[in-house]
């Protein structure tokens, strides 16, 4: 069963995906917040597999309250979404480097909205390749590196081959298909990645190649 919080100040939204997890036979949604400090409270109490969280909040942003989630290390097994209005707003990138799982629009569809819970309980990112590109275009190039001691010179070969396509958006397979590896081969390689270079998740893997120079928006 997959444990979900909801997080958002609007009533009204809340209920509307909460209608939608509920029909769900592998899906309960745990607890619901209207703002960051409640969130952080209830993810403590709960211990949620996923959890659902808006950006823009009072009291506490969703940003701020993700990044107190990956601080926590009694909460790693909690994967954070945010939820935006708009999906390329000047939040995204902050909220990836927080600790966020990934995003989703507000407006996404029912069935895409449930394939990315399941997606997020795997511990998967939800970085769609358009998404991604459009987002490392937009806001990463206007910010100088700041990793040149990223710990790059740890990975092997493949190792920064695989992560430099996950930067680009690939799943395993299609990485596996351009390695001409196994999709298992090629998670495990960006496992691997994220152990040495002590990531949270494969988002902040993303972030951290295009950070570091491993990848630039002209690879795309």
């Amino acid at each position: 069963m997959i444990r979900v919080l909801l997080v958002d100040d609007q009533p009204l939204l809340r209920s509307g995906f909460r209608a939608l997890l509920d029909l769900e036979d592998d899906i309960e949604v745990v607890a619901e917040a209207a703002d960051g400090e409640e969130c952080l409270a209830l993810v403590e109490e709960h211990l949620p597999d996923v959890a659902l969280i808006d950006i823009q909040m009072p009291v506490m942003d969703g940003i701020e309250a993700t990044r107190r989630i990956a601080a926590d290390p009694a909460l790693a097994g909690v994967h954070v979404v945010m939820l935006t209005n708009y999906g390329m707003d000047e939040y995204v990138l902050d909220a990836l480097r927080a600790g966020a799982a990934g995003f989703l629009v507000k407006d996404i569809l029912p069935e895409d909205f449930l394939h990315a819970v399941r997606v997020a309980a795997r511990g998967d990112a939800l970085l769609a390749p358009a998404i991604t590109r459009k987002l490392i275009d937009r806001y990463v190039t206007q910010r100088p590196s700041t990793r040149a001691d990223s710990g790059l010179e740890e990975l092997t070969g493949r190792e920064r081959e695989a992560v430099a396509l996950a930067a680009q958006g690939l799943s395993n397979s299609e990485i596996g298909e351009h390695m001409v590896i196994a999709p298992l081969t090629a998670k495990t390689h960006i496992n691997r990645a994220m152990a040495k270079l002590h990531a949270r998740d494969r988002a902040q893997l993303v972030v951290l190649a295009y950070e570091s120079g491993l990848v630039t928006p002209r690879d795309h």
